[in-house]
Parts: structure tokens; C-alpha cells; sequence
């Protein structure tokens, strides 16, 4: 079975970074991106992503940890304890998508908990589709229509321009 993660669509993501004040904000009571678990990131000129974690299915930051302070529930998303992590960075390290941070005041790491299934980053994006909570299978399925109509409008385009 697929988990559920927040995936950003590069093609609709501004780079606002409302989805980071949002994310401070739950779980820190303070708008202060810092303190986020999502990150946003420009990259000029193509657009923005924001990264959160993508629940990977063996989580190399879990494996890194040299406390076991990480875990990964049955749920697929991966808690921290607080009492085990002493913020060594190894996890942050070993995620491929620079999806976890060290939070700035505790010194224990941070990640995406997909606030318990109802991730309030995606519910306040403004942007249509720019952030979803879907599983894997849904976001191919995604691009795949999106493939096709892009395809369908280019064609259509041509027929245009032949006439």
C-alpha cells in the first residue's frame, strides 16, 4: 500500500512560501519559516518545488540515525524522539531531498508529520494543484493526463497553424 505525502507541482508553485509560514505556524504557534518542516525552492528561472518529506519507503535518514531517534510509524511518516536525538545532523545528511532540518532552538531535528493525514500547508496553498496530498500512484496518474493534454493542445495547435 502507498503512503499519502505533500508533493509540490513545479508548474504551479510560485515560491510564495505561504506554505511555509502555514507549516510555523501549527506546529510552532510562530510565523517563522525557520521553524517550518516544508520547504520552498526557487531555482531561476525554471520555478519553484517546495520539499517535504516523501516518506521514502527505507528511509536512509531512520538508518543514518545513530541513536534510533528516528522511526518510521505505520503510517510511513517518520517521527523524531526528542529525548534520543541529540542533533548530530547524520539524518539530515543522508535524506537525498534536504527534507529534514534541525529545529533552531531545540537542537533536535524536524520533519513533515503530515500534521496526523490532514496537511494544513496543502489546505492553505492559493495556488490550485500546487501542493497535493496524494500518494505516488496519484501523482503519475497526475502527470500523466497533464502529459496528454499537453500533448492534445499541441497537436491541436498544429492543425491550427496548417489551416
Amino acid at each position: 500500500m502507498s503512503h499519502k505525502f505533500v508533493v509540490s507541482n513545479s508548474n504551479k508553485c510560485l515560491g510564495c512560501r505561504i506554505c511555509e509560514f502555514v507549516c510555523s505556524a501549527t506546529k510552532e504557534k510562530r510565523l517563522d519559516p525557520a521553524f517550518s518542516r516544508i520547504r520552498p525552492v526557487n531555482y531561476e528561472p525554471i520555478g519553484s518545488m517546495a520539499i517535504a518529506c516523501l516518506l521514502c519507503e527505507d528511509p536512509a535518514c531512520v538508518a543514518a540515525c545513530p541513536r534510533d531517534a528516528l522511526l518510521k510509524d505505520e503510517k510511513g511518516v517518520i517521527r523524531v524522539d526528542e529525548y534520543k536525538c541529540n542533533g548530530c545532523g547524520w539524518c539530515i545528511l543522508a535524506c537525498e531531498f534536504g527534507a529534514i532540518t534541525l529545529h533552531p532552538t531545540k537542537k533536535v531535528v524536524m520533519t513533515c508529520d503530515l500534521c496526523d493525514g490532514d496537511p494544513e500547508c496543502v489546505k492553505h496553498c492559493p495556488f490550485e494543484d500546487a501542493l497535493a496530498y496524494a500518494t505516488i500512484e496519484e501523482v503519475a496518474n497526475k502527470l500523466r493526463k497533464e502529459a496528454v493534454d499537453n500533448m492534445l493542445r499541441v497537436i491541436k495547435a498544429g492543425a491550427k497553424s496548417e489551416s
